[in-house]
């Protein structure tokens, strides 16, 4: 597996990049974002780690490209900014987990582990999915209520994936944040309620019939109950 890590201090990249390689990844550093780019224009990675403040193309426009390049290629987004808007705005430029600095390399390596690892492939593939009148189309990455299309972020969309693949359980804030972000859940944010607000007032508002419904101390319910 090759690495791109993409960091401006020296010594934070050293120790990432050798810590990576003890571990039997193949590592390397851009230590700004117009040279990342450059790189994964010409070469072929499984990972990206950004940091957010770097010279060039800033960690957040630089996700965006790199999406842009390859949308399957996930994103460890490193910075010293953890606030819940800080990550949400991260997420939204494409990233699929996020590490607030100072970490330990265990719990880098750990997270890279989570990203690096292939999904099993479904037996059948579904095209779409109905609850009620909520229809989301994978494919073409549509979703509609009734007569009315509905315009949803990337990860919103995984959010509303998610609900209406398990839409009659009990879901709690732990398994939505590991199986739409891939990260254990902390509790010291609360980027899923955002997220789910977010999505409460696209799909839910002007709709007698609510699809995404609070059970307080357990999480949430998906459906047309």
């Amino acid at each position: 597996m090759k690495i791109l890590i993409v960091e401006d201090e020296p010594k934070v990249a050293s120790f990432i990049k050798k810590g990576l390689e003890e571990n039997n990844y193949v590592a390397e550093v851009a230590y700004d974002g117009s040279l990342a780019e450059k790189l994964v224009r010409s070469n072929n990675y499984d990972l990206f780690i950004l940091d957010v403040i770097i010279p060039g193309i800033n960690g957040l426009e630089l996700c965006k490209r790199l999406k842009d390049i390859n949308s399957n290629i996930p994103v460890l987004m490193l910075t010293a900014l953890g606030t819940t808007d800080d990550k949400i705005i991260g997420f939204e430029a494409g990233a699929n987990d996020y590490l607030v600095k100072p970490f330990e390399f265990r719990e880098l390596l750990a997270r890279v582990k989570v990203l690096l690892k292939k999904p099993d492939q479904p037996q059948n593939k579904v095209n779409s999915l109905v609850v009620g009148d909520l229809e989301l189309d994978l494919e073409r990455k549509v979703v509609r209520r009734g007569n009315t299309y509905i315009d949803l972020t990337a990860k919103e969309f995984s959010l509303l994936e998610y609900f209406m693949r398990n839409h009659g359980r009990v879901l709690s804030r732990v398994d939505i944040a590991e199986k739409v972000w891939d990260i254990k859940f902390d509790f010291g944010t609360n980027v899923v309620d955002v997220y789910v607000n977010f999505l409460r007032k696209k799909i839910d508002k002007g709709h007698d019939k609510k699809m995404i419904h609070t059970r307080v101390g357990f999480g949430y319910v998906f459906g047309d109950l």
